[in-house]
């Protein structure tokens, strides 16, 4: 039996305050526990052993983790799969993939990246732990041949006689002379896979294509071709995107960091980057 006095609705009062931050904190506190499960941002993955997972709805590479991860802060699990970024090495590793018989990879150089409670890898180095296809296939009549036969047979080759070259080891030795008769041709193959330093770059950020982030560099009033880089997901994205959303005019943006290309596209991953106030010197 509840005594209605002038207290009771303080008391109420009191209670549903204490509800609020009851809940609050549980709030707070399972999106804490989230964010602990992330690696820092800029932490290297060496030596860290994976399987690369492709998506079938779109052009989405994943990493999948072989054991769990420490950056001495946060510990990811195995099994734990990690989106990788658009990038040359991962144009490599793409390209690498359809020749393995399993797609099971060590990653040399892996950079992490966090991005709206999210951790993304921009893969560098890597090494194949799997076979080619084309050496199981070599290999599969061999084993087949040497069962058979009860007893091993030995070659012995007389001191005179004509060493004669394999053909598999011919042909390869035809593949290696080939060279690529046009010069521009050859010099677009050997940057292909090569990625470049942006240092000191003014310019600024745009949406283009559905809301993708986008760094146009500023010629800073000359009569140059604005080039555009799609920004990958990075914390200093995420902070660029933070301060442009708090005034409805263009910031520039002094940068630096790593261009990249993947499937003819380039892309900007960013390191650092600094608003330039121009003082009313520069137009837009």
């Amino acid at each position: 039996m509840i005594i209605w006095d002038s207290k009771t609705p303080e008391m109420c009062k009191r209670l549903a305050i204490l509800i609020c931050i009851f809940t609050l904190g549980t709030m707070v506190s399972e999106a804490v526990a989230g964010r602990e499960n992330l690696l820092r941002e800029g932490f290297i993955l060496r030596g860290v052993d994976g399987r690369l997972i492709g998506s079938d709805s779109n052009d989405v590479w994943f990493f999948e983790l072989n054991s769990d991860v420490n950056d001495y802060e946060n510990t990811v699990k195995a099994v734990t799969r990690l989106e990788l970024l658009p990038s040359s090495g991962l144009e490599k590793m793409t390209a690498d993939v359809k020749m393995r018989s399993e797609p099971i990879y060590r990653l040399l150089d892996g950079k992490i990246t966090k991005y709206k409670g999210r951790n993304f890898i921009f893969p560098k180095y890597f090494l194949p732990l799997s076979k080619t296809k084309e050496s199981e296939s070599q290999v599969a009549p061999e084993s087949k041949e040497k069962n058979k036969s009860s007893e091993p047979s030995i070659a012995v080759n007389e001191p005179n006689d004509i060493l004669s070259v394999p053909p598999e080891v011919v042909e390869k030795l035809k593949a290696s002379r080939k060279v690529i008769a046009n010069s521009k041709e050859a010099a677009i193959e050997r940057t292909r896979y090569t990625d470049t330093i942006l240092l000191d770059r003014t310019g600024f950020l745009v949406k283009e294509d559905g809301d993708q982030p986008v760094f146009v560099l500023d010629a800073l009033g000359r009569n140059l071709q604005h080039v555009s880089l799609r920004l990958l997901p990075c914390e200093v994205l995420e902070l660029i995107e933070h301060k442009q959303s708090r005034t409805p005019s263009q910031i520039r943006f002094k940068i630096a960091g790593i261009r990249t290309e993947y499937k003819n596209q380039s892309y900007l991953l960013l390191h650092k980057a600094t608003q330039v106030y121009n003082y009313g010197n520069f137009g837009r």
